[in-house]
């Protein structure tokens, strides 16, 4: 990963709520099936990163460091789009998907996490 930092333009980063940590949440979607495959935490420099670069780059809490998907995996995440939501608070990242997103190996990791067994909601029908 380049080592250089860029720079995010300062009428998007003034459009962003961050949280404590300085980050705000990326949602990432498949961009061919809109598929959800992932979150990512980005702060201005891995936003900044992904908006110039064409890949994904993402913060890692755990790690407390910059990740650019696929480096290391070769699962790479070819950015199509980033869009902000209303509240500036998340990030939709769609993306051509080289590979598993999971760094478990599945295609996504909602499915890696599973389904948690919701009651299905009918419209019209009371709770």
């Amino acid at each position: 990963m380049p080592d250089q930092q860029a720079s995010l333009d300062p009428a998007i980063a003034a459009r962003l709520t961050r949280d404590a940590a300085g980050l705000v949440c990326a949602v990432v979607q498949d961009d061919a099936t809109g598929d959800v495959l992932m979150v990512g935490w980005m702060d201005d420099e891995a936003l900044a990163r992904t908006l110039t670069s064409g890949r994904a780059t993402y913060w890692s809490r755990s790690r407390q460091e910059y990740w650019r998907k696929g480096d290391t995996s070769g699962n790479v995440q070819y950015v199509r789009s980033v869009a902000l939501d209303c509240d500036g608070d998340a990030l939709l990242v769609r993306v051509h998907q080289v590979g598993p997103a999971c760094h478990t190996g599945a295609r996504t990791c909602f499915e890696a996490g599973g389904d948690l067994g919701a009651v299905v909601g009918v419209p019209g029908e009371s709770a």
